[in-house]
């Protein structure tokens, strides 16, 4: 493992070689409802449309091109801030955010903003939060 190398049972990989972000995913209570959430946000269509998706679903960008947002359904309830989150970057983070209130998402009123933020923490409707970024 010393010289770069890793091994799996996938076989033989170079250093950052064959390995990607694939899919970032969320925890959820109602499988539907963050299925319309998320791709009424994002643009994103359901990976396999005909497919059960009563306890797992992966969004994806319509053309393929880039990650994708994976619902997993948790009987867990979420007591804490979400250890990883996503932000959304935006060219009118104000438009979006009261694009977003509309689809369920809500503002994290609590939330301990710097002078200078250039962002927005909202939960969408399962409590995950996630950040509107203004683009520069």
């Amino acid at each position: 493992m010393c010289d770069g190398l890793v091994t799996s049972h996938f076989g033989w990989y170079g250093r950052g070689m064959g390995i990607r972000v694939g899919s970032t995913v969320m925890n959820v209570a109602d499988i539907e409802r963050a299925i319309g959430f998320w791709t009424q946000t994002l643009g994103y269509v359901l990976r396999d449309p005909g497919a059960d998706h009563h306890a797992f679903a992966v969004l994806s960008p319509p053309e393929r091109d880039g990650p994708n947002v994976s619902l997993q359904l948790s009987r867990a309830s979420k007591s804490d801030l979400n250890r990883v989150h996503l932000d959304l970057y935006a060219d009118d983070a104000m438009f979006e955010v009261a694009r977003l209130e509309q689809l369920g998402a809500t503002l994290v009123e609590s939330w301990p903003y710097a002078e200078d933020a250039d962002y927005v923490v909202m939960a969408d409707p399962d409590g995950n939060e996630f950040c509107v970024v203004q683009m520069q």
